[in-house]
């Protein structure tokens, strides 16, 4: 149910949402906790979509212990280590396609399923949940060349705080530059009780330790000092290509490669993916 709430972009009136509003508020009203239980598992609930892509040749599966649960991990390749994140919903199959040719070029993709995403375990996700299934992932790399992710993914790799990152190039695929923005404002055009959400958030801040005021990807793009490319789709309907195209137009270390016609999730097995790869592989 989450995904549509999420990539929902209908912007005119509907008798559901109007619905939903009603029955959330009240419900929020008289039984605030068991709101708050039916809420989490609305919202924070991701689906979990089948593999997107037949497994590669030589892909190795294997298992990694995290705070969140056991992580689903895919390794494919050998030499330097390039991690894959994906996004909301997705899972480590839409990567096979770049993985192939990451693979290919001499280096070790390393992909894995988020928390209650794929094959990991959980049931509820959320960015603090994101980041800290990456947090592990970096931990278990020996040292990480690069960093390659997907739409909510990229904002997970943004906010992370894990020192691998700090020197490494990003390849942002269709990344979510304003996620504070673009979750309230989702939220509140689905029609779900914002006073709600508000509350499902502060449980997740206060278990964390960390206000959801303090994301701010864009922000913290401009703060890196390794260079970032961009692969971003014009009519990507779900992640603004135009903050992508200022980014690109006004922090130095970033540059933009567009695509048209591939959308959201295509733009991952794009061209643009793989000379964006071969661009920021060879500078490394």
């Amino acid at each position: 149910m989450s995904q549509k709430i999420y990539f929902g972009t209908e912007n005119k009136f509907s008798v559901k949402r109007s619905a939903l509003n009603v029955v959330t508020r009240l419900h929020h009203l008289l039984i605030p906790s068991h709101a708050k239980k039916m809420g989490r598992k609305l919202l924070l609930t991701p689906v979990r979509t089948k593999p997107k892509n037949t497994e590669p040749n030589g892909l190795i599966k294997s298992k990694l212990t995290s705070t969140e649960g056991t992580l689903s991990l895919y390794k494919l390749g050998q030499g330097p280590i390039w991690v894959l994140a994906h996004g909301w919903s997705g899972n480590s199959s839409q990567f096979y396609p770049l993985m192939e040719y990451i693979a290919s070029k001499g280096f070790t993709a390393i992909a894995f399923d988020h928390p209650a995403h794929g094959e990991s375990e959980g049931k509820h996700a959320h960015l603090p949940a994101f980041i800290e299934g990456l947090n592990a992932v970096l931990d278990s790399c020996d040292e990480v060349a690069g960093v390659i992710a997907h739409s909510m993914g990229t904002s997970a790799v943004l906010e992370c705080r894990h020192y691998q990152l700090e020197q490494t190039p990003l390849l942002l695929i269709a990344p979510v530059l304003n996620y504070t923005e673009n979750l309230f404002s989702s939220i509140e055009r689905s029609g779900y009780s914002m006073k709600l959400f508000t509350a499902i958030v502060g449980d997740i801040e206060e278990q964390y330790q960390r206000t959801i005021d303090s994301f701010n990807p864009y922000q913290r793009l401009q703060q890196r000092e390794t260079q970032t490319i961009i692969v971003h789709d014009k009519e990507d309907r779900f992640s603004s290509f135009e903050l992508s195209k200022a980014a690109a137009e006004h922090i130095e270390q970033v540059i933009l490669y567009p695509t048209i016609g591939l959308g959201h999730g295509r733009v991952m097995a794009s061209e643009e993916a793989k000379k964006a790869f071969d661009e920021l592989s060879k500078s490394n």
